[in-house]
């Protein structure tokens, strides 16, 4: 439907460029934001940069990640700092040994969007070992993102979205924050709903939406993503057969680009494209356009758990709507008992971390650079 129209486009920065050359720069906005890359030197890191450098709503861009990256952050800055627009991109990078929430006020006063790439591959780690791992890695980012930009939107892509996101969400509570602020990117899910249903049916590919909601399809916890196919008319007319493929291949994506780069490399350029698409939706709600995008967040949008993935209406004031899920098949909601009780598993998890621990404040009051 049109209520779609006003989704987060990603592109938006490089159409003006593709409409001939009387003008190859898109026009820039009356208003622009501060946005920060978290692992802006990986290769997720790295196309996420170029899209938000791209994006005539991001005015001041900060790339942050380790020195221990093989490209350096300040290179990934500098490259980007040639692209015309007036976007200003500024890196910073720590050694592993300081603390973010020490060292990181510049990077991020003034942001309105954290996006964080964090954590490690997942092979043969558990699920709650990888919560450990990813968690305290993201909890270092959340910290000092509660100290600086404490009213910035957090959008975080790591392993696992349905754990790692309610223990941050419960961190952030815990110190007084809003837990909404705090966002698991499941876009991709989404993008890739849109595309394989596209191929199944030849619909236009701009008039495909198929809400994904539940969890976010990562590793351990691709079937908590339950595409909604009834609801679109495309996807509806779809025989059980081929939504059941649709369905699956959205749950199993990582894996397919996992298996195609032979284990090489996980997700980047599809990712990459998702994650801006949100970042996009954002700025739009924060300029002043209203502007829907799915993702994972404290949510009362299904009973029985208080984390969620659907869609949401980002504002002014960050996520300001979360939409209720509509009218279901009789098969998409016994598939949603499922989800729900996977789903109570995982933020189970993530909760019990949260419970070890706090957002530190810091130890040191920051040298200024």
């Amino acid at each position: 439907g049109s209520s779609f129209g006003a989704m987060g486009n990603c592109l938006e920065g490089i159409q003006a460029a593709l409409q001939g050359p009387q003008q190859p720069v898109p026009k820039t906005p009356k208003q622009g934001f501060k946005v920060c890359i978290v692992g802006g030197a990986g290769s997720l890191g790295q196309p996420l940069c170029m899209l938000a450098a791209l994006d005539p709503l991001v005015w001041e861009l900060a790339v942050y990640d380790r020195t221990i990256t093989l490209v350096p952050a300040e290179a990934i800055g500098c490259d980007l700092d040639h692209i015309e627009r007036k976007c200003r991109v500024k890196a910073y990078s720590l050694p592993s040994i300081e603390k973010e929430v020490d060292h990181l006020d510049e990077c991020l006063s003034g942001c309105h969007l954290v996006l964080a790439c964090v954590g490690i591959p997942i092979q043969g780690k558990s699920k709650s070992d990888l919560v450990k791992y990813n968690g305290s890695m993201v909890k270092s980012i959340v910290e000092a993102c509660a100290k600086f930009c404490p009213e910035a939107i957090v959008g975080l892509i790591v392993n696992p979205v349905n754990a790692v996101v309610p223990a941050m969400a419960a961190l952030y509570e815990k110190a007084g924050l809003d837990p909404k602020k705090i966002c698991g990117i499941t876009t991709l899910d989404v993008v890739r709903a849109n595309k394989f249903v596209h191929e199944e049916t030849g619909v236009p590919i701009e008039r495909v939406n198929i809400p994904v909601v539940g969890g976010h399809a990562g590793h351990f916890t691709g079937a908590s993503a339950l595409p909604l196919l009834s609801q679109d008319p495309a996807s509806a007319a779809l025989s059980e057969e081929r939504r059941a493929e649709v369905t699956r291949r959205v749950q199993e994506g990582n894996e397919e680009v996992w298996e195609a780069k032979k284990g090489k490399a996980a997700t980047t350029l599809s990712q990459a494209y998702a994650g801006w698409r949100f970042g996009h939706a954002v700025l739009s709600g924060l300029a002043g356009t209203p502007t829907e995008e799915f993702c994972f967040l404290k949510s009362d949008a299904c009973k029985g758990v208080d984390y969620f993935a659907s869609k949401v209406t980002f504002g002014p004031s960050g996520a300001e709507k979360i939409h209720p899920l509509g009218k279901i098949s009789p098969d998409e909601q016994a598939r949603l008992d499922e989800v729900r009780s996977m789903l109570v598993d995982d933020i189970k998890c993530g909760l019990e971390y949260a419970e070890t621990t706090e957002l530190s404040k810091g130890g040191m009051t920051p040298k200024s650079s």
